[in-house]
């Protein structure tokens, strides 16, 4: 999306739920915004900082280790600009010869703006189905691969590159914590807000608000939902809901795109 599209959107009218982490959502919020929306902040994850002296003493000796890796790879925009801060603590220039993968364009372009190293990503798509489609990760036997990421989360990327004959390790710079919200706190932000449409930036926000709402899942699986892939999507269509679009990223271009084709389509059945 250019800045004459960014623009060009209407969102008028559109009451948006935004559930992505409280500091990860302000520029879709803004953005939301700007084009005549209402964007519903209720961030379901926390992202916080790892506890245990033992965890953050892993991270900081893979980090140390850095030039002793071929491929990194970073799952998120958090993974990235959590663990280029703490790459910056050790490696004043980025060590040469070690390829750079993020799974989406926001991630790509946080770690270009805070570490000086070419980056691939996947041109659709920002999952882990889409990095491992990359031809830099076709043949990967006998290479040592870093996954920048929080603690927990998919194996997906990790147990297929074992399977083509790499060695990898996790470095996990990270937690995500779920926000407790009860179900009648949930319903009363939709409902007060005449919410029209729910976005969602991955499977695990989307189970903790399916969660949440208890008895009242019904009011939620009943709004249009924007995931921002097609495993998010089925995952969605399992649990109950009728309208999901898939935006096919989590980056706000994506996720804008998707929400004025909504938009369009609800103008014109006025």
């Amino acid at each position: 999306m250019t800045l004459t599209d960014i623009r060009e959107l209407d969102l008028s009218g559109l009451s948006i739920l935004v559930t992505r982490p409280l500091r990860q959502q302000q520029s879709l919020c803004e953005k939301i915004a700007a084009a005549g929306g209402k964007p519903l902040s209720f961030p379901l994850i926390e992202i916080a900082s790892l506890k245990e002296s033992n965890e953050i003493d892993a991270a900081k000796q893979a980090v140390q280790d850095l030039d002793q890796f071929d491929v990194l790879v970073f799952v998120s925009s958090n993974a990235a600009k959590l663990g280029a801060d703490l790459i910056n603590d050790y490696w004043p220039q980025f060590p040469v010869g070690v390829e750079v993968i993020a799974i989406g364009k926001t991630t790509a372009e946080t770690i270009t703006a805070q570490l000086t190293c070419q980056v691939v990503c996947p041109d659709q798509g920002s999952d882990s189905e889409a990095v491992l489609a990359l031809p830099g990760l076709q043949t990967v036997a006998n290479k040592r691969v870093g996954i920048f990421r929080g603690q927990g989360g998919r194996e997906l990327l990790a147990a297929t590159l074992q399977e083509r004959g790499a060695d990898v390790q996790y470095i996990e710079v990270y937690r995500r914590v779920p926000i407790p919200h009860s179900a009648a706190e949930i319903s009363a932000k939709l409902r007060e807000n005449s919410c029209d449409v729910i976005t969602v930036h991955s499977g695990e926000s989307l189970q903790i608000l399916v969660d949440q709402s208890g008895d009242n899942i019904k009011q939620i699986t009943l709004l249009p939902l924007v995931v921002p892939s097609q495993r998010v999507a089925r995952q969605a269509q399992q649990l109950g809901f009728e309208k999901v679009e898939c935006a096919n990223g989590a980056d706000d271009d994506a996720m804008l795109n998707t929400l004025q084709q909504l938009s369009s389509r609800a103008d014109n059945t006025r």
